[in-house]
């Protein structure tokens, strides 16, 4: 329960700049760790990005223990076998390097590790006993910001659903936070997860849970992605643009950790759950759609997210600047090649109702501005098809 005037505010310590990959050894050493089990994916992998952590470590004289079986929803059953090999390799600090995939897995590894229960187990908000061990991020996408948030996404194939954990025991102790890692994204990935940190702030600062202290870094936010996500896909190697794109995305992850989010998230696990659809593609699909769906309780809040987003709202009126606020999202979205429909990307309208009902029991609908019943889900999904 959130009481009045009373706001919790979690984060890691974070490094963020250009070289900031470079001071994993020294953080392990801070931590007081000796042996560092490193998750990774294949992709991240190939861009060369784990490989320089590990140098690093290894040159300080860290022994280093690698999983990369990790999936773009990470699953369950791999959390489960990541567990097992880092209690068996005896390393005592866990490094997470890539997008979200690897950093919610990292995460799941480790309370899974210290707790000794199955990873499902965790699933809603504080029912983690105890935290994981040493966690250290380094993200290589700017947008997902789970490098800083208490919030970790595992896949049940089983149930075909998303597991959403809530705690702050997954948040991380450290954010190594380097821009250039997200030069080797394709710009489609660039795209889409920027897209999806924009989705982060907006639903933050409409969260029935946002304070002063989260609608400062959400505002920001939006003004950041807004302005540099275009210039950095027009211009791959735009350091300065990718720098303030990321700092966009920690500020978005910093909001989102403490307001929650809302209907967007919730609607997008239900799709990733259920169809292994890419997460931010999903977000970016849904996230103009879901505004104008919230926008009759949130006109003030929409009114401010346009003049974030840079528009020229003088002489609107406040309904005037909401649909201008939904206009230039949608327009942005299309800009970054994000096109087409979710019809397009296999999911059926004899799917519709199963994907309302999944995303009715998602914890990010409950700080959702505007209350949704089933129908409403309905609707939504049906204007994205």
């Amino acid at each position: 329960m959130v009481l009045d005037g009373l706001r919790k505010f979690v984060a890691p310590e974070l490094i963020f700049g250009v070289g900031a990959l470079a001071m994993t050894a020294r953080y392990v050493r801070n931590l007081g760790a000796h042996r560092a089990f490193v998750v990774s994916d294949p992709g991240v992998i190939g861009a060369g990005w784990t490989q320089k952590v590990a140098d690093n470590l290894e040159e300080a004289g860290i022994p280093v223990t690698m999983f990369s079986d990790v999936s773009p929803n990470p699953r369950a059953d791999q959390v489960m076998s990541g567990a097992s090999i880092y209690r068996d390799s005896e390393c005592d600090i866990i490094i997470a390097v890539g997008g979200g995939s690897p950093m919610d897995c990292a995460k799941a590894i480790g309370i899974v590790s210290t707790n000794e229960r199955h990873v499902l187990s965790f699933e809603g908000v504080d029912c983690v006993d105890g935290p994981g061990p040493p966690l250290i991020c380094i993200p290589t996408t700017a947008g997902t910001s789970a490098d800083v948030s208490q919030f970790a996404i595992i896949s049940d194939p089983s149930q075909r659903r998303k597991v959403a954990i809530i705690s702050k025991t997954v948040v991380p102790d450290v954010a190594l936070i380097d821009p250039m890692t997200t030069t080797t994204m394709d710009p489609h990935l660039t795209a889409c997860t920027g897209v999806d940190g924009l989705a982060h702030a907006i639903e933050a600062f409409v969260s029935r849970a946002s304070s002063p202290l989260t609608d400062l870094q959400a505002l920001e936010a939006i003004r950041l992605i807004r302005t540099y996500l275009p210039k950095v896909l027009s211009n791959n190697d735009d350091i300065e643009a990718r720098t303030q794109v990321m700092l966009g995305s920690l500020e978005a992850g910093l909001a989102f950790s403490n307001a929650s989010l809302g209907a967007v998230h919730a609607m997008a696990h239900s799709l990733g759950g259920t169809l292994d659809l890419p997460h931010g593609e999903c977000n970016s699909l849904l996230l103009d759609s879901v505004m104008a769906f919230n926008q009759q309780v949130s006109e003030e809040r929409f009114a401010r997210i346009a003049v974030g987003l840079g528009l020229d709202v003088r002489g609107l009126s406040t309904r005037e600047q909401c649909q201008a606020a939904i206009d230039d999202v949608r327009a942005l979205r299309k800009q970054a090649g994000i096109t087409g429909t979710l019809r397009d990307r296999g999911v059926g309208a004899g799917e519709i109702p199963g994907l309302a009902e999944m995303a009715l029991l998602d914890p990010c609908l409950v700080t959702n501005p505007r209350r949704a019943v089933r129908q409403d889900l309905e609707t939504v999904f049906e204007e994205a098809l």
